[in-house]
């Protein structure tokens, strides 16, 4: 794979009349905020921009909240376009049923930074050095010579909060470039509460649970340790998808283990699963369980009873 430069990426922009922004499945804050802070620029410019992302899960309630959502359109209405760009997606898969219009694009483009991505448009802007997809966005806004309005930068500013674990792991870049977005007009205080620190109040006992039934395997990984929790179906019921995500950032903090897995049940018997190390890369077992990932933050999907999804994770490590 060959990667593009942020110059090119914007050389690409710059000639589209109209550009489709495309975030994956089960969107983040640092897919919606890429997606709607390059739409919001490009719009500025008087290009039609679109943003969109497959369900069947919906929009994450704080992220609807984000300047420019109205941006966001329903898949079904999605053709595809002269310009199509995949935000955040380390797998062309990752972009579900939007797959077909992505491909069906006369021009496409990958942003993205996880390291397990192998490229797969016309241009790939890859930098798994990045510490978030946002961040490689903003580089193509300056390469455009797009104006970071305050709006703009709040998109940003949520993937580049996010992904950092509110900058617990941030890169020397990140701080720099999140006093950047900040001095552009970014209501910090209030984001970080948004996206970080508001739960319904039936979380804390969904938390209770799972926290109570959580494992601990001092001896996995050649003696690093492994914390593991497990969070049903039945437990997430009557919330909404994303108030699982947040469990692994608990239950990481075990000062016993350098891996901490969280196995989410979106379904019966099909799970999503969120990995997190102080230090081991985690690339190449997600790889080996059919995910992906960046190397203290990795995931993957799997199918089964919660003992046999467990154990599969526990004979890779």
């Amino acid at each position: 794979m060959t990667t593009a430069s942020s110059r090119a990426v914007a050389a690409a922009l710059a000639d589209a009349s109209a550009v489709s922004i495309l975030s994956h499945v089960r969107p983040d804050a640092d897919t919606i905020g890429s997606a709607l802070g390059l739409a919001l620029a490009l719009r500025a410019r008087g290009v039609t921009a679109s943003v969109a992302f497959s369900g069947p899960d919906p929009l994450p309630v704080p992220l609807g909240r984000l300047p420019g959502a109205d941006l966001i359109v329903d898949e079904r209405s999605l053709v595809p376009a002269p310009l199509a760009v995949a935000v955040d997606a380390a797998t062309i898969e990752r972009l579900g049923d939007l797959q077909p219009v992505f491909e069906a694009s006369a021009m496409t483009v990958c942003i993205d930074h996880h390291a397990s991505n192998g490229g797969f448009a016309d241009l790939d802007l890859i930098d798994p050095e990045s510490d978030c997809t946002a961040v490689l966005v903003l580089e193509v806004l300056d390469a455009l010579g797009a104006e970071l309005t305050p709006d703009i930068a709040t998109c940003l500013y949520a993937g580049l909060l996010t992904d950092t674990g509110s900058f617990k792991w941030a890169r020397p870049e990140s701080f720099r470039v999140a006093a950047r977005l900040t001095e552009a007009g970014v209501d910090t205080a209030t984001w970080s509460r948004i996206l970080l620190d508001t739960h319904p109040f039936a979380w804390q006992s969904m938390l209770a649970q799972v926290l109570a039934t959580s494992r601990l395997d001092r001896q996995a990984r050649g003696g690093a340790g492994l914390v593991w929790a497990v969070v049903t179906a039945a437990q997430l019921d009557g919330l909404s998808w994303e108030e699982s995500e947040s469990v692994v950032d608990v239950v990481r903090t075990a000062a016993e283990a350098e891996v901490a897995a969280v196995f989410k049940e979106s379904t019966p018997g099909h799970w999503t699963v969120s990995l997190r190390s102080k230090g081991t890369d985690l690339v190449p077992v997600a790889r080996a369980l059919g995910g992906g990932g960046h190397a203290r933050a990795a995931g993957y999907s799997d199918s089964g009873t919660a003992d046999e999804v467990v154990g599969r994770l526990r004979e890779e490590l």
